[in-house]
């Protein structure tokens, strides 16, 4: 893998991850459609670490809160604390993911990786998005979410594993079905993604430690920094836009998108352009 071909990959990444419209599924169709070989799973998980870091620098304030909470309560489950039930909420939420990642680790995912079914999925779960972002209500906070919320967003976080689902997305149209405000979504989602995210990377950075793939590792931890950058710039863009309109732009890209996919896998794309 060549230096530009990371810094490309990790900045579409890092640009895609908070946006609804899938990471995953455009790291995978960036090696389709271009020269560039597939990167692969390991490298996918990887990139995100960037992710994770702006996340957490961007909402410093709410992690400190967080921190704070715990301690307060002494680690001990409750939510009267609303730092300590923010954390136990993303805890619940990851639950779902975990379980079902570890089920899927012996089977795989590489039978995902294929664009007719990406196509689906960005089309499918873009126009599910615009359901719940027009008719879900706008009246719900994170902290008005309880148990049942918070299980429900993580079991939607689970479809994500299916290239082109949508991380953000997914979990964002479920937040919206549960009334939840555009940026609090966000904000939720955006937090759901560190512990799932980081739990995937240690997973995999240590089967690359195991088998002495050093070379791949390096260049994993070379990438932090241009996913870091990427999405930064894709958080504040997110939360900015979302202060002022809807999801309308992300589900119009979507369908394009989608059906463009759709058209190239069945063929009649090059028929319509011929």
């Amino acid at each position: 893998m060549t230096d530009i071909h990371l810094m490309l990959l990790s900045a579409l990444q890092g640009l895609t991850e908070f946006l609804p419209v899938s990471s995953s599924g455009h790291l995978i169709l960036f090696s389709k459609f271009t020269t560039f070989p597939d990167q692969g799973l390991a490298l996918d998980v990887a990139v995100h670490v960037g992710s994770i870091l702006a996340v957490m620098i961007y909402f410093s304030e709410t992690i400190w809160e967080i921190i704070k909470g715990l301690f307060k309560t002494r680690f001990i489950p409750t939510f009267k604390n609303p730092g300590a039930k923010i954390f136990w909420l993303v805890v619940i939420g990851t639950f779902p993911i975990i379980v079902v990642g570890f089920l899927l680790k012996e089977t795989g995912m590489e039978w995902a990786r294929n664009t007719r079914l990406i196509g689906w999925t960005i089309l499918g779960y873009g126009l599910l998005l615009f359901v719940a972002d027009k008719w879900g209500m706008t009246i719900r906070g994170i902290q008005h979410l309880g148990v049942w919320d918070a299980f429900l967003i993580g079991c939607a976080q689970c479809l994500a594993l299916i290239p082109g689902t949508s991380r953000s997305g997914i979990t964002v149209t479920m937040a919206r079905f549960l009334s939840m405000e555009r940026r609090e979504a966000a904000k939720f989602s955006m937090l759901l993604s560190i512990p799932a995210i980081i739990a995937a990377a240690v997973l995999v950075a240590w089967e690359m430690y195991q088998q002495e793939n050093l070379a791949e590792l390096i260049y994993s931890i070379d990438g932090v920094t241009y996913s870091f950058i990427a999405s930064i710039v894709a958080i504040y863009v997110v939360m900015w836009w979302l202060k002022r309109s809807t999801f309308l732009p992300f589900v119009i890209y979507r369908v394009i998108l989608g059906s463009l996919l759709l058209l190239d896998s069945y063929g009649y794309l090059n028929k319509f352009l011929d």
